[in-house]
Formats: structure tokens, C-alpha cells, sequence
């Protein structure tokens, strides 16, 4: 028996919910007051302070040193009386998680006296060691200088330290000694002030009060999570993430009773406990439930300008992280832990609104906002046309790619979902020029339940299997994945709708040059917009065998594995879109396709080590030992003169010896191809080689690991099973 498992399983099951207690009576109380808001500028800052760092955040203007001098004293004063000792420059690395670098708030005088320091030139650069973080080729690895730059548009936060003393995060870009970006943040800043300055100018066509347009986003976060005396008996889970083996329990999700079922205890006081803080720093999270998976759930947050979005995401998952440690447990934010039950993604719900109040994908039935609405939506199906392998390139890593296409998640071909309405509006605008749009906000379902009152119906219905899906006044991108940092894709959206806005403004003030009318002119343009896109969009299943041939019949492309789809980021198209935009450089967009397939090398590398290792070390030196104790069974049944009782066990020797014999030869052959890509020079040779050699043992093994899982005894099998992870209580 394995004493480590059942150990695990039994600590596992007397775990209680724990009790969590409000930090007030009200949420008003405690939301935000672990950040430097603008509530907090407003009181500690002079007017004069105030409006030029308020002006500066608006506008993306510079800062000067005297304003951030009285900030960082501001800053100090505030940390210090809530307890912060240190401070840090909290930013995204390409590794994937945040970093951080924590200072003391105070320095050491000539005569040895302790004095608290915090000045505006520590509030606004740091210096962290840049060398140990990837940098695909941009700085050599003895170079160790880079910088952190403060960024004001997102509020410096406390962080609890959890052993006495809090930190004062400051949300921070981070680049390379000559200049380049080396995180998610500072590409992303430039096409959000991009695609601002593109959909302003267009929207000075219908509104000439909008001086600004905000893209906002809300980030739905899918994880799982599993008691943590069970994680640390699965090494996979430890080492990867993910669980290489694991037969399917018989019950998983098929009779749809988790969705939106009842919260188990435990995890309910873990997403209650992990709400309070995220709401002392200033995280709308206000959605939690079941997710379709066994042990899976969700938690989404009200819509936010789109950097403060993917910071706040970027901290709640670190938060969750830490919060759980107190419930005994641990978050698995991976793409696809466990086999044959849903995976987890980070649905982006994305949006453009302007300063006078309006979202510009609202659908209304007024003709000038209704020829609005149209311009941008054409505008973004347009963009998302023309650079659909760039996006599917946007959401490739390791881990998606077993969840993309496995009838859970969007397929890998991009695709839009409109709805049926505005499919019918668009196709009325391409045939009729008509500019006709339902907005639904009088539809009702008329139940026939006198006590139940009307239901109002949307203008369209969801369609969760869609990419790319229009969802009422957003459009939701499904394909991201769970552990992804949203801001590489985020960054790519902005920049091709950006791109595209500019290119419909030039267009359109040819035609006004030429002195055609405006709405018939904009309404032509639409109308080619239409023609040359609507292949994209697809109402039906998308997880369908005949949606991936009609795909095919329509040319879009269907890019399974990420270094191919990683590989579009080095298209000359791609690297003139980049540097049109003034996003990225050559030189970043070759980075960062360097960097991602070095993660994706070393993670399935990884996952390869992880597979060998348990399949030779648990399982089959296990299956030697329940073998043995089969021969000793049989051996004593046939002395016993009881030969026919004896065969269904010798049938079982032979089975189990088959399975092993498979399983060493292919963890040998496995073994020998890693070393194969191991000894490659060439990076995207190397990946290649993983995503297709490599990678195509692992459910070769699986199959025979998950086989004996069923035939070896319960008692004797040293690895947690399915049907004791997934089950929380």
C-alpha cells in the first residue's frame, strides 16, 4: 500500500472550511484601501500635485521630478501609517509570473543613525538585476543593468507580507539597459495609447465632444484547485503543473451537476477570504461560481481600462496563490491539468468607450449611432480577419495547446461570432446600404408564470464555442489560456485595431477629398469591409468536425501546434505591423518569438522528465511488485491442483507485462528523442521537434499507465487518482 498517498487522502479529508470574517460590515468600507487612489492623491497631494499626475495619467504626459518627489513622499507617508516597511517595483518579466525587488524605506546616515527615505527618483526608476530574465537574444547574460519605470496609470497597492510588514507595490514597465521592452506592460501601454488616438479620430467623424476612447476589459479567471497534502502527492502537479497520467473516474463531468452548483464549504471560504483582500486592493471581483469541471470554478471582475485590468489579473492570481496556502490548497491556473474533463481559460472581454460616456459597441437604433456602432464593429471584424494567425499566435503556449480544440475551448481557427441580428444588419448593409440595427431592449419572453416576471432578451444570444465572440456591447476572446498573462494578447488586439481604424480614416478622407458624402461614404466602405471579412464569421458549433472543413473550404487556418503558430510573429507582415504601430521593434517582436519558444521547449521538456520519471520510478516498479504477488497467487492455485482457477490471473501476468514492456520501451525511445532535440542548435528546429516527436510518447505512455491503473490494486497504486483530486469538499 502506499502509506503517501493514503496519508494525503486522509489528512485531505479532515479538512474543515475555515471561518473568514468581513473585514467590515460593508464593502465601501475596505474597497481600495490598500491602494494609492485617487482619493488618497487627493488628500495627501497639494491641488497643484493633484491635477498635473491626474493630467499626466489622462494624457500619458511626463511627469516631472518636483511632482514625483512629493508623491514619493506622499506615497511613503501613506505606506508607513498602514504599516509598509519596504517598497517594490512590481512588474511582468516574460517569464511568465510578476517580480519584484523589495527596499527598505530607510538609510543609514554617516554617524549610524537610521533615517526613513523614499524620493522621487526611487519612486520613478529602479534597478533590478536584468540578466536572469529572458531576454531572447537582446542582452548577453553577463549584462546584468535594466530598469523598472514607474507607470501612474495603475495605483501603487500594499501587499501583505503575511510574517509582520506590508510592501508598497509600485505597477512598473521594465527595460533593457539600451531601451527595449523586456515585460508584457510596455508594448501594451503603446497600443492602448495607439488604438486611443485611431478610434478618437474616428469618432470626431459622429461626435466632436470625444476627445478620448478608453479600451476597457474584463477578465473572467477559470482555475482549479485541490487539497494541498493531495498536490504534493502527485509530483506531476508539483513539477508541471498538470497531471501527465490519471485514468478518468467514473463519474467526471457528464451529468453537468457542477456548473453553477452548490459551492462546496471549503472552497466557498477560500474565494470569500481571497475576495476580501482583492477588494482592499481595489479589485472589483464580483462574480464566483462553479465552473463545468469537477474541482474547477471561476471568479470574474467588473469591466477596467484594459492595463489596470491585466494588472489587477496578474495580481489576483498571485493573491489566490497565496490565499489558498491558509485553506490548504493549492490553484492549478493550468491550461489542461487533468485529462478528459474541461480546461481553464482567461476569457477577455474587450471593449472601446469614450470620454462623453458611450461604449462604442452598443448596438442603438438611431441612424448616427447606429452608422457608429457599424464602423467600429466592421472595423474590428476587419482587423481581426486580416491578422487572425497573429491573435491565434497571441494565445500559443504549452499548455493551451491541449485545450484549444479539445471540444471544451474555441478550436485553434479564429473565427467571429456575431449573432443572428447583426449578421442579418450586416448583410443588409452590404446588399441594400441599409444602416438598420435592433438593439432587442423591448424584447421579452412571455413565461405564462403570472408570479415570474418578464425576462428581457438579449440582442444576441452566446455562442461559447466561438473565438472571437460578440456578446451584446464586447466582444469575448475564449482562447486565452488560463495561466496566460493577457497583456500578449491584449497587445496584439489593440495594435491591428489601431492599425485598422487608421487605415479606414485614410480611406475615408480620400472620399470626403473627393467630395463624396460622408455617411454614403462611410457606408461604401463598410460595405468592402463587409466583403472582403465575412468568411471569418461562423454561427454554428465550433467544436464541430464539419466546422474544421468548412474552414478549411473558406482558407482559414487552422494552426494546431505553437511553434507554428509562434512562427507568425516573424512574418515580414507582422514585423511592419509592429513597427508601423510603434509597438514593438523588429528587434522586440524577434525577442519575444525566442523567448516564448524557449518556455515552450523547457516546459514540455519538462513535462517529458516528469513522464519518464513517474512511469519508471511509481509505476513500473510498482506493477513489478503487484506482479510478483500475482505469480505467488497463481503458482500457489496451480500446486493447489486448481490450474483453471489459475488462468484469469496468468492472463492478467501477461497483461500487465505487455503494458510495461510498452511502457520502459517507450520512455527509452522518449528519452532518446529529447536528447535528439536536446543536441539541436537551432530553437524553432528544437521546438518543432518537441511539439511532434517528443511530445507524441506522452499519450503512447499514458495509454498503458492509465490501463494499469484499473488492473493494479487500489492499495498498492502510489499515485492520488482522478476521482480523489477532483471531488473538493
Amino acid at each position: 500500500m502506499s502509506n503517501f498517498r493514503f496519508k494525503a487522502l486522509e489528512i485531505a479529508q479532515s479538512r474543515q472550511a475555515l471561518s473568514v470574517p468581513p473585514p467590515a460590515e460593508r464593502v465601501t468600507e475596505y474597497y481600495g484601501s490598500y491602494t494609492f487612489n485617487n482619493e488618497v492623491m487627493r488628500s495627501l497631494l497639494s491641488p497643484e500635485a493633484y491635477l498635473k499626475i491626474t493630467q499626466a495619467i489622462d494624457t500619458g504626459g511626463k511627469i516631472d521630478r518636483d511632482i514625483a518627489d512629493e508623491v514619493a513622499n506622499a506615497m511613503k507617508a501613506w505606506a508607513t501609517a498602514k504599516g509598509a516597511t519596504h517598497y517594490t517595483h512590481w512588474f511582468q518579466p516574460l517569464t511568465g509570473a510578476t517580480a519584484e525587488k523589495h527596499d527598505a524605506f530607510f538609510d543609514v546616515t554617516m554617524d549610524g543613525k537610521a533615517i526613513e527615505k523614499f524620493k522621487g527618483g526611487a519612486l520613478v526608476q529602479q534597478e533590478p538585476d536584468a540578466s536572469s530574465f529572458p531576454s531572447g537574444g537582446l542582452r548577453n547574460t553577463f549584462e546584468a543593468r535594466g530598469y523598472t519605470g514607474w507607470d501612474p496609470s495603475s495605483p501603487a497597492f500594499l501587499m501583505d507580507n503575511g510574517a509582520g510588514g506590508k510592501t508598497l507595490c509600485i505597477p512598473s514597465v521594465f527595460i533593457s539597459y539600451t531601451g527595449e521592452a523586456l515585460d508584457y506592460k510596455t508594448p501594451l501601454l503603446k497600443a492602448l495609447l495607439e488604438v486611443d488616438k485611431a478610434a478618437t479620430a474616428v469618432c470626431q467623424y459622429f461626435d466632436r465632444n470625444v476627445t478620448k476612447v478608453t479600451p476597457t476589459l474584463g477578465v473572467e479567471q477559470e482555475y482549479f484547485v485541490v487539497d494541498k497534502a493531495l498536490f504534493y502527492a502527485r509530483p506531476d502537479l508539483v513539477m508541471a503543473g498538470r497531471s501527465v497520467f490519471g485514468h478518468s473516474p467514473a463519474r467526471g463531468q457528464q451529468l453537468e451537476d457542477h456548473y453553477f452548483g452548490t459551492i462546496p464549504p471549503r472552497v466557498n471560504a477560500y474565494m470569500v477570504d481571497f475576495e476580501f483582500e482583492a477588494m482592499k486592493l481595489g479589485m472589483p471581483v464580483r462574480t464566483r461560481h462553479n465552473e463545468v469541471a469537477p474541482g474547477q470554478f471561476e471568479v470574474a471582475p467588473t469591466f477596467e481600462e484594459v492595463n489596470l485590468a491585466i494588472d489587477h489579473n496578474a495580481l489576483l492570481m498571485d493573491l489566490m496563490e497565496k490565499v489558498a496556502e491558509k485553506h490548504n490548497f493549492k490553484v492549478l491556473f493550468h491550461e489542461k491539468p487533468f485529462a478528459g474533463i474541461n480546461g481553464s481559460g482567461k476569457h477577455n472581454n474587450w471593449s472601446l468607450g469614450t470620454n462623453t460616456g458611450v461604449n462604442l459597441l452598443a448596438p442603438s437604433s438611431k441612424p448616427k449611432e447606429s452608422l457608429r456602432f457599424l464602423t467600429f464593429l466592421v472595423n474590428v471584424v476587419k482587423a481581426v480577419h486580416d491578422h487572425a494567425d497573429l491573435l491565434r499566435a497571441s494565445i500559443a503556449s504549452a499548455g493551451n495547446e491541449y485545450r484549444l480544440g479539445a471540444n471544451e475551448a474555441p478550436p485553434a481557427i479564429v473565427s467571429v461570432f456575431l449573432g443572428e441580428s447583426l449578421t442579418k444588419a450586416l448583410e443588409d448593409l452590404e446588399t441594400k446600404s441599409e444602416v438598420i440595427v435592433n438593439k432587442g431592449d423591448n424584447v421579452y419572453y412571455k413565461l405564462g408564470i403570472n408570479r415570474i416576471p418578464s425576462l428581457l432578451r438579449d440582442n444576441t444570444d452566446r455562442n461559447r464555442t466561438s473565438p472571437f465572440a460578440f456578446t451584446g456591447n464586447k466582444f469575448e476572446f475564449r482562447a486565452v489560456g488560463g495561466g496566460a498573462n493577457s497583456a500578449s494578447t491584449m497587445t496584439v488586439l489593440n495594435t491591428i485595431v489601431a492599425a485598422q481604424l487608421a487605415t479606414f480614416k485614410q480611406e475615408l478622407d480620400a472620399r470626403l477629398a473627393n467630395g463624396e458624402k460622408k455617411e454614403l461614404a462611410i457606408v461604401e466602405i463598410l460595405k468592402e469591409y463587409y466583403k472582403s471579412s465575412k468568411r471569418i464569421l461562423f454561427e454554428g458549433n465550433g467544436y464541430s468536425d464539419e466546422w474544421v472543413e468548412e474552414a478549411a473550404k473558406r482558407g482559414l487556418s487552422n494552426i494546431k501546434s505553437t511553434p507554428e503558430a509562434l512562427g507568425v510573429y516573424l512574418k515580414p507582415e507582422s514585423l511592419e505591423l509592429f513597427e508601423r504601430v510603434g509597438v514593438l521593434s523588429h528587434a522586440e517582436v524577434e525577442s519575444r518569438y525566442e523567448i516564448e519558444l524557449e518556455k515552450y521547449i523547457k516546459k514540455v521538456q519538462i513535462e517529458s522528465r516528469v513522464v519518464g520519471d513517474l512511469a519508471m520510478n511509481h509505476i513500473v516498479s510498482t506493477a513489478l511488485k503487484y506482479l510478483n504477488k500475482l505469480a505467488e497467487t497463481a503458482k500457489a492455485l496451480v500446486d493447489l491442483g486448481m490450474t483453471d482457477e489459475a488462468e484469469p490471473i496468468k492472463d492478467l501476468i501477461k497483461e500487465i507485462s505487455a503494458r510495461v514492456i510498452a511502457i520502459k520501451k517507450n520512455v527509452e525511445a522518449m528519452t532518446e528523442t529529447r536528447k535528439k532535440a536536446n543536441n539541436l542548435t537551432d530553437t524553432a528546429e528544437m521546438a518543432k521537434l518537441y511539439a511532434t516527436e517528443v511530445k507524441d510518447f506522452f499519450d503512447v505512455i499514458r495509454y498503458e499507465v492509465d490501463k494499469l491503473e484499473l488492473i493494479i490494486d487500489d492499495e498498492d497504486w502510489p499515485l492520488v487518482k482522478y476521482r480523489e483530486l477532483l471531488f473538493v469538499k
